[in-house]
């Protein structure tokens, strides 16, 4: 048995039971406290509280000219709060996660987070429509309603959702806890780097931490549709693979069926019907019949040689009346007269 630190990565056997969190008393007293606390603050900004004050000193303070060399560092430290990003790492380690767990839980739950994260935060910041720092045309104003984007932040909501959804998604206390503290930290980061480098103002900030939490605190509500569409999609998986095995076990046509019949070339099918038996009547013998005797066959052929013409044509017009052969050209050579009495011409149809 393996013991090294690469056994835990092989694919379990069998689905752990992994229980779904529930949302308790204690979490909706915290999603309470957060949503309160995210419509002060929204509250506050329309109403150009001493917060907007604030964040006109903080921008006028100019963080990237007090330290200019944390500038580039932070330029791509800001990139853990990019959707784009941050999304596609997160995905690969849940996707490696429901292959090994055999369970698409991890994925589907971040695909929920992210889908509530843009319809929550797009629809406010396009309502509020707050300008940014670098674009405000007022010193003291709110800039609300001016056509910006930027209230709440979403680097900064989407750094607390994507990095969150791992601590939700552990399945001990102790790997609970340490990634808490790791998704707060990033999350802290990342509000607080686009502050110095001027695309945020404070409160914007604020409300992208709150937004970002009420969204963590609010996915058990979903877990029961989670569930639902993980059933379906293995229900789905489960009807591909019947109609597979199906399609592989159908059985194959008979080798002794009846033969389909095959058209054959006209030449083919004439030099066919030539070698056929004649009765001495001069009718055909089909195949499977019986030949017929040696006696009938000989006076069949007899019967039917007096029929045959005989034309030469070294004597021009002496084609018999009623022949269906034209009379042959005088250059031609000369015929082979028959021994025998002269033939009489095959008359009919």
């Amino acid at each position: 048995m393996r013991t090294d630190i690469f056994a835990r990565l092989d694919r379990e056997p069998e689905p752990p039971k992994i229980e779904a969190p529930r949302m308790s008393r204690h979490r909706a007293a915290l999603f309470g406290g957060t949503l309160a606390f995210y419509l002060a603050i929204v509250f506050a900004v329309l109403v150009t509280s001493w917060l907007v004050a604030l964040d006109w000193k903080v921008m006028l303070f100019r963080p990237y000219q007090q330290w200019p060399e944390l500038h580039a560092f932070l330029d791509y430290y800001v990139v853990l709060g990019q959707r784009g990003p941050t999304a596609v790492m997160v995905a690969c380690w849940l996707g490696w996660r429901s292959w090994r767990q055999h369970t698409l839980r991890p994925l589907l739950v971040l695909g929920t987070a992210l889908l509530l994260l843009n319809v929550t935060v797009g629809a406010v910041k396009l309502g509020l429509g707050r300008l940014g720092p670098h674009y405000a045309t007022q010193i003291g104003s709110a800039e609300m309603f001016a056509g910006g984007d930027i209230f709440p932040s979403g680097h900064t909501a989407n750094a607390v959702v994507t990095w969150g959804i791992l601590a939700y998604l552990a399945t001990t206390p102790r790997a609970r806890r340490y990634l808490s503290a790791v998704s707060a930290t990033v999350s802290l980061g990342v509000g607080l780097t686009t502050v110095y480098i001027g695309t945020h103002w404070l409160s914007d900030v604020l409300l992208g931490w709150a937004a970002g939490l009420l969204i963590l605190l609010a996915l058990p509500w979903f877990e029961p549709l989670i569930a639902r569409t993980e059933s379906w999609i293995f229900d789905l998986r489960e009807q591909w693979r019947e109609r597979r095995r199906a399609g592989r076990a159908a059985p194959a046509p008979a080798a002794g069926g009846t033969p389909e019949p095959v058209l054959l070339p006209q030449s083919i099918a004439t030099e066919g019907a030539a070698v056929m038996p004649v009765t001495a009547e001069g009718a055909a013998v089909p195949p499977g019949t019986g030949a017929p005797a040696a006696g009938h066959l000989a006076a069949g052929v007899r019967g039917r040689a007096h029929h045959v013409p005989t034309v030469c044509p070294e004597r021009p017009g002496a084609a018999p009346t009623g022949a269906r052969r034209p009379p042959s050209h005088p250059d031609h050579g000369p015929c082979c007269s028959t021994t025998g009495p002269a033939a009489r011409p095959m008359t009919g149809g």
